[in-house]
């Protein structure tokens, strides 16, 4: 079945609508960086015009995605146990890769030093945070 694609763009758009989150350029201006503070969450790419979005995960519900949708991968050049590589082909709702990115969002921020994660759990609220 497939769906309103999500294309590169649309990707971008939500990734800096997370509070905070930044885009960067650290490998290559080619190579999109989403970063909250100084911690990615997520890059964007693309490969044959198709946009690829590396998505941090945890290690179970990782595996669990790669087995439910063909456009989930183990994350390139990422490590595999942590981090997926998501094709942006149009195989997956706009929702369930916005609660993806959500997710990377949230457990980046749950590793920040505390100081950091408790500015932004009282600036926005803990609901908006970890949105997942």
């Amino acid at each position: 079945m497939n769906f309103m694609p999500v294309n590169g763009d649309a990707a971008q758009a939500y990734f800096l609508s997370r509070p905070e989150a930044w885009l960067d350029f650290p490998f290559d201006p080619d190579v999109y960086v989403f970063k909250i503070r100084k911690k990615m969450f997520g890059t964007l790419g693309w490969e044959e015009d198709v946009a690829r979005i590396n998505l941090k995960c945890d290690p179970q519900q990782a595996l669990m995605l790669r087995d439910v949708f063909d456009a989930v991968v183990p994350g390139y050049h990422m490590n595999k146990a942590h981090w997926n590589t998501v094709m942006l082909d149009g195989s997956i709702p706009e929702g369930e890769l916005q609660r993806m990115i959500d997710h990377s969002y949230a457990l980046v921020v749950g590793k920040l030093p505390k100081a950091e994660r408790v500015s932004l759990e009282v600036q926005y609220g803990k609901d908006v945070i970890y949105a997942a």
